[in-house]
């Protein structure tokens, strides 16, 4: 019998130091860039609840402990972004400040865009809102 030795883009990014500071540079963006303004008047004030469930959601998204599930079931992300009008506009909202975190960490190249482009089908399954 062989073992299985994948290695998950959860390990390749560099496990949870690294996720951790992937969000924290992430909303750093969010909170700061006057083009990001949009989404984060769609957050709270403080920003710590998301950044918890941002990091619990991509810990397991990325093949790393399922943090998100364990404390709060099945992500459904649609449904919990209902109450939030998505449009294309907010979906490249965020993009920018994840794009400009995920070009802060040192990754190979390669799998920094594979990571960009599969961020980016999730973020676009977010839009409930024509623009």
């Amino acid at each position: 019998m062989t073992e299985n030795t994948q290695t998950t883009p959860y390990e390749l990014i560099g496990k949870e130091a690294a996720v951790l500071s992937l969000v924290d540079r992430f909303y750093f963006f969010m909170d700061t860039l006057p083009e990001a303004s949009g989404i984060r008047a769609m957050h709270e004030a403080n920003l710590s609840g998301a950044r918890t469930k941002l990091f619990k959601f991509l810990s397991g998204w990325l093949g790393g402990p399922d943090l998100f599930i364990q404390e709060y079931g099945h992500p459904r992300l649609r449904q919990r972004h209902f109450p939030f009008a998505i449009d294309a506009a907010a979906r490249d909202q965020w993009m920018l400040c994840m794009n400009k975190a995920l070009n802060e960490m040192t990754m190979d190249a390669n799998f920094r865009e594979n990571l960009s482009q599969a961020l980016q089908q999730l973020a676009t399954h977010m839009i409930n809102q024509d623009n």
